[in-house]
């Protein structure tokens, strides 16, 4: 089993910056891709970036060049640096872990892009 605690999110007004953190445990954190998924009210929840094993990134076209995703496998913590926050970044930011098909995710937390 993995667990996905999610922390980082809040308030902050268009154009500010948020740093999401999940703490990642009950596994072999270091073998697993990670990503950060985000879902608005009565939305589907979406992809916003992942990150391999080995670093490779990946993002969602509407957050390429404002959030950058990373991870340190020590400490067992993905980053997820929010830049240049739209309105529209607005809803539930959740941690993914991928096990081969299997998905396990966090609680999420929230963040609310207004002024």
């Amino acid at each position: 089993q993995v667990q996905l605690v999610e922390s980082g999110g809040g308030l902050v007004q268009p154009g500010g910056s948020l740093r999401l953190s999940c703490a990642a445990s009950g596994s072999v954190f270091s073998l697993h891709a990670m990503g950060w998924y985000r879902q608005a009210p009565g939305n589907q929840r979406e992809l916003v970036a992942t990150i391999t094993t080995s670093g490779i990134t990946n993002y969602a076209d509407s957050v390429t060049g404002r959030f950058t995703i990373s991870r340190d496998n020590v400490k067992k913590l993905v980053y997820l640096q929010m830049n240049s926050l739209k309105p529209e970044d607005t809803g539930v930011y959740y941690c993914n872990c991928r096990v081969f098909s299997v998905n396990y995710w966090g609680q999420g937390t929230q963040v609310t892009v207004s002024s």
